[in-house]
């Protein structure tokens, strides 16, 4: 129950100010796993349209996928992690590739 005080004019009660301190959100990076199947052009243009990366950006993650089989796409709070995550993969089944994304924590 908070502490009431009172004040000087008319004894009002008041509450003392407390600072909260607000924690940052847990991050969750964005995986993308390399297939056989999803063309290198398509993965570039998947993390620059949904991970908003520049050109030079998608190719480097690209090559990480394609080289040692997973690559971070981006670190976000679990929300935005998990609906970029869908919407990569939505993408992809509409294109008919069997693209995994997945999300897990930093």
């Amino acid at each position: 129950m908070p502490e009431w005080t009172d004040s000087e004019e008319g004894g009002v009660g008041v509450l003392p100010e407390k600072k909260t301190r607000l924690e940052k959100p847990k991050l969750y990076k964005v995986l993308l796993h390399n297939d056989d199947f999803t063309t290198m052009d398509f993965v570039v243009f998947i993390l620059q349209y949904v991970f908003k990366r520049s050109e030079a950006e998608a190719v480097t993650i690209m090559l990480s996928v394609h080289n040692s089989g997973v690559g971070i796409a981006g670190v976000y709070p679990f929300e935005i992690a998990n609906e970029k995550s869908q919407k990569a993969i939505n993408l992809a089944r509409a294109r008919e590739y069997p693209l995994l994304c997945t999300v897990e924590e930093e």
